[in-house]
């Protein structure tokens, strides 16, 4: 036999997997990846494993779930419900070609207050299709019965009951199934950090359709809101600059100041003449530039490049663009 893990790379489903594992029940992890979480913590962890797994890229059906949230979001852009829903419905649709029988995740009931207690596991189950076919291991003993622990396909007192916050039990069961390689636990996906829903939420305000540079663009540099379609990305050190000028389409502007050290500026939307002075001053504001003197920044466009000089201003005066 043969199960599906929706699978994170954490401690929690790792110990899922093995758990299931110990079953003579073969595991299949799928790792389900978008712009806002990488594959790469799960690859290590799978690779430790020695766990079968695979990377599912769904960007496109995940961008509609963080735009319109049927169940609303966590503390920041974090459409927590609706997100496991569509990678359990995703999982539930590769069950067939797979050759699998029922789907595993790592959750533990009340580890997160909102997505995590009974109503809303119970609800993520019903949405996404898979209903009694949806497995979690660490928590199964706490939860209703469902269809591989009736079937006896898995025998439920080999399940766990674990409940809440604490980390403990998975650390001792960790132990105890000789897993000595796990990640830390929080982080991974960018959904829930303030700054970067801050950014994401006025890219929505101010695009219909997303382009997925777009949304990499978020992870670098400061952001700078100069008018309602306009918006000027500004490096914070060189690693930063690089990336930025890797993610310019033809549209943008590259703006650079010439006789002093200073960051890679990038202008996307709109850019009239008013515009462009204040993405100037902003670049040479962040530059190594003091003083009052005029400061040459090089532009750079599908249209050509050109000088402009350009007096230094303190950062402040530009923090009411910052997003």
């Amino acid at each position: 036999m043969k199960a599906l893990c929706v699978f994170s790379g954490g401690l929690d489903s790792m110990l899922a997997a093995e758990l299931i594992r110990a079953q003579d029940i073969d595991v299949l992890a799928f790792f389900f990846e978008t712009p806002f979480f990488s594959s790469q913590k799960a690859a290590k962890s799978a690779r430790h494993m020695d766990l079968p797994f695979k990377v599912v890229d769904i960007t496109k059906r995940h961008l509609e779930v963080v735009k319109y949230p049927r169940h609303g979001y966590g503390g920041n852009m974090n459409p927590c419900i609706d997100c496991h829903t569509l990678m359990f419905r995703i999982a539930g649709e590769m069950l067939e070609a797979e050759g699998a029988s029922f789907i595993l995740t790592g959750e533990v009931l009340g580890q997160r207050p909102m997505s995590q207690n009974k109503k809303s596991l119970s609800l993520i189950a019903i949405e996404s299709g898979l209903g009694d076919l949806l497995l979690r291991p660490l928590s199964a003993k706490n939860l209703p019965l469902t269809i591989p622990e009736d079937k006896g396909w898995v025998k439920r007192d080999q399940l766990m009951n674990f409940q809440g916050r604490s980390r403990k039990p998975q650390i001792e069961l960790a132990r105890v199934l000789k897993i000595k390689e796990y990640p830390s636990p929080g982080g991974g996906c960018l959904l829930t950090e303030k700054a970067f829903s801050q950014r994401l939420r006025d890219l929505l305000d101010s695009r219909n359709n997303l382009d997925l540079k777009e949304i990499e663009l978020l992870k670098f540099g400061r952001h700078f809101r100069i008018g309602p379609n306009t918006k000027v990305v500004v490096g914070r050190n060189r690693r930063e600059n690089q990336s930025i000028l890797a993610l310019a389409v033809d549209k943008d502007l590259i703006l650079t100041s010439t006789s002093v050290p200073g960051p890679i500026a990038l202008v996307s939307g709109d850019c009239s003449q008013a515009s462009l002075e204040i993405a100037t001053t902003i670049t040479v504001a962040y530059s190594d530039a003091e003083g009052s003197e005029s400061i040459p920044v090089r532009v750079i466009g599908k249209m050509g490049e050109k000088i402009l000089m350009t007096k230094v201003y303190s950062k402040e005066k530009f923090r009411r663009y910052m997003i």
